[in-house]
């Protein structure tokens, strides 16, 4: 879709409300992982560079509605200082008499950052009101750089657009839009998609979705066991949704017909519990013990995959292979990770969203080794299934050529 970039706007000595993703974990005044602060430093630059007044926006967490001094932004402005090299106000609300003064007493380059948006419950409910405010501290400029909360409807997100002259994506989101438009609409073929993670709930848009662009589909993790069971494999103890397996075996079937590579693992790693002392050994698929589950792909399934990866010209992957928290079931999804970083140093395009599998490529230091590092996990799946992001939408469309 074609929208307004920061690029196109006039920002010289204007206040800019700029919608940041600075949802990252802090324990005990501390910042646990700093990675999506620093995505987005390139478009703070940006602005600052043409003399803007900056008023960022953010959510941490789920405080629900109410404030909670475990969730506060404050940390962020300490470390945006260092990162910035200037001064970074902090207020400790996003509306009302003590933002509003904040914002009108900024001069250009400076930079102010509003508590968390979420401790108002007018934010998750789109409050037509309570966007009205938070556009009152800009001077009809709006960016949204936090792509990781693109597919909600928040007042923040969506409702703000409205009462401002012109909403445009940063240059994160601007990044984000592109490598997953163009994986999805005009990748450079084969298209391999890996998916993992716990549920086929989660990601049964996905997988549809994907059956019909990409030319295969590797799925590993727990997900995995409610179409090895629908194929009437022995899985032991191994964790699967019942009430997915008939869609499972539709999915099957239908991939079948249309000759599609749907891959499963053939070997896991097994344990009788999910415990990092647990006995655990690796089997293939059809000889999982009674009482056992499968927590993590086996060495042959990741060599089959990586295969599969190796002939790829695009690939795609959201989601661990494995219980991949727990040290002696992390491998599977460290080796998917090593294949990926393989391929895209011969000039294939890796693109890799979700939690587990950006914090697989930090513990594997493969990160840098990656074309392209989502940041959003519940937007990268929506906007993988197909749907139309509502934080996208809402931004000025470009006029003209």
């Amino acid at each position: 879709m074609r929208k307004l970039s920061i690029r196109d706007l006039d920002l010289h000595e204007k206040r800019v409300f700029m919608r940041v993703d600075f949802n990252v974990p802090i324990s005990q005044g501390r910042i646990r992982d700093d990675m999506r602060i620093l995505q987005t430093l390139e478009t703070l630059r940006y602005g600052l560079e043409r003399n803007a007044k900056l008023v960022l926006a953010s959510h941490l967490g789920r405080p629900k509605g109410k404030p909670d001094p475990e969730q506060s932004l404050r940390p962020v402005a300490e470390l945006l200082h260092d990162l910035l090299g200037r001064p970074v106000q902090f207020v400790e609300d996003c509306i009302g008499p003590v933002a509003g003064q904040a914002a009108a007493a900024m001069k250009p380059g400076d930079v102010l950052l509003l508590e968390n948006v979420r401790f108002h419950k007018e934010e998750e409910a789109n409050d037509e009101e309570f966007a009205r405010q938070l556009a009152s501290l800009s001077e009809g400029l709006y960016v949204n750089d936090a792509f990781g909360t693109a597919h909600r409807a928040h007042a923040s997100v969506v409702g703000i657009t409205k009462f401002v002259e012109q909403a445009a994506s940063g240059l994160l989101m601007e990044r984000e839009l592109k490598f997953l438009g163009d994986a999805l609409e005009r990748p450079v073929r084969p298209f391999v998609a890996v998916l993992g993670g716990a549920k086929v709930s989660d990601k049964i848009e996905v997988v549809e979705h994907l059956m019909h662009i990409a030319d295969s589909l590797l799925i590993g993790g727990a997900m995995a066991y409610t179409f090895l069971k629908a194929k009437g494999m022995p899985i032991g103890a191994s964790r699967v949704e019942e009430d997915k397996l008939e869609l499972a075996g539709h999915l099957l079937d239908e991939a079948r017909k249309a000759k599609f590579r749907l891959l499963l693992p053939i070997d896991h790693a097994v344990a009788p519990s999910i415990d990092e002392r647990a006995k655990m050994r690796v089997v293939d698929m059809g000889k999982t013990p009674l009482g056992w589950m499968g927590l993590d792909i086996g060495p042959k399934t990741a060599a089959f995959f990586s295969d599969e990866i190796a002939r790829a010209r695009t690939v795609v992957w959201n989601g661990p292979m494995g219980v991949f928290e727990v040290e002696p079931f992390s491998w599977g999804t460290i080796a998917i990770a090593r294949a990926l970083a393989a391929v895209t140093s011969t000039g294939v395009t890796s693109i890799v969203g979700g939690g587990d599998s950006m914090a697989a490529l930090r513990k594997s230091g493969l990160a840098d080794r990656i074309t392209h590092v989502s940041t959003g996990g519940g937007a990268s799946l929506e906007f993988l299934a197909g749907r139309k992001l509502p934080g996208v939408i809402a931004l000025t469309d470009k006029v003209g050529r």
